[in-house]
């Protein structure tokens, strides 16, 4: 029974007791981010959902890898989103990597500024209620939705 343990006996493993399926996006988010794209009445086949989760999975595992390689020559053992950006640019998406840059770089501005107004918050936590609420404010209202025109 022990010689079992990491191994698949139902021939969809990969030998190190996964299924496929545990290498996929769960197809749900997939045909939901494809939904978006298309007109409201639009029908999306199984079939269809099926390929797009293979291609995207397999994609980000390419670029992960690409990423992973280049950390792991630096000897670190964090992939961050720079190596992903470099990643894809080494790969040959460019019209990918500087958008995502871009992105990245605006998260950061606004991680720092929500960590800033935090430190605020608690700081005068007894002064003017209106200051906490503007605060708070700012905490829910995100920017950064990755929604992005990649045409720009």
């Amino acid at each position: 029974m022990a010689e079992n343990i990491g191994t698949s006996n139902d021939g969809g493993g990969d030998g190190y007791g996964f299924k496929e399926q545990d290498h996929l996006l769960p197809i749900a988010n997939v045909g939901r981010i494809m939904k978006q794209i298309l007109p409201p009445n639009a029908k999306i086949s199984k079939e269809a959902k099926e390929t797009m989760q293979e291609c995207v999975s397999e994609f980000i595992s390419f670029v992960t890898g690409e990423a992973s390689e280049k950390c792991r020559k630096e000897r670190r053992k964090t992939v961050n989103g720079d190596d992903i950006c470099w990643a894809l640019a080494t790969l040959g998406f460019d019209n990918y990597a500087v958008p995502l840059k871009r992105y990245l770089y605006k998260f950061r501005e606004f991680e720092g500024d929500k960590a800033a107004n935090q430190v605020k918050v608690s700081i005068s936590n007894s002064k003017d209620d209106d200051d906490d609420d503007e605060a708070q404010k700012q905490q829910q209202q995100s920017p950064l939705m990755f929604q992005h025109d990649w045409k720009q």
